[in-house]
């Protein structure tokens, strides 16, 4: 499954990974270069979900800085990735960050 996301060109920022995860696994979107860069967190967490093998889940950690993710990477999941990919908000971590949990099928 490819999902298609922008070309978003920082190149301060790092993959988040560079392998498919054939098992679950946590994206962590709350590095310092995630803070002040919305689209980055957004772009990450496709690519994210793009490197995860079918029949596992990646957990999205999202950075606290751009607060809960209903209102900026839900509408993204949802059009992105279609009726592929299922996503359920988790939690909101210690630190202020939030989870959300994308299922590959």
């Amino acid at each position: 499954m490819e999902i298609m996301y922008s070309t978003h060109d920082d190149h301060d920022a790092k993959p988040v990974t560079d392998r498919i995860h054939d098992n679950s696994w946590s994206a962590n979107l709350e590095k310092p270069e995630h803070a002040d860069d919305r689209q980055l967190v957004v772009d990450q967490a496709l690519s994210a979900i793009d490197h995860t093998a079918s029949g596992n889940h990646v957990n999205l950690v999202t950075h606290a800085n751009h607060g809960h993710p209903e209102s900026y990477l839900y509408d993204v999941l949802e059009s992105e990735g279609g009726d592929d990919v299922d996503w359920e908000y988790i939690e909101q971590c210690g630190c202020g960050g939030h989870v959300v949990r994308a299922h590959v099928p």
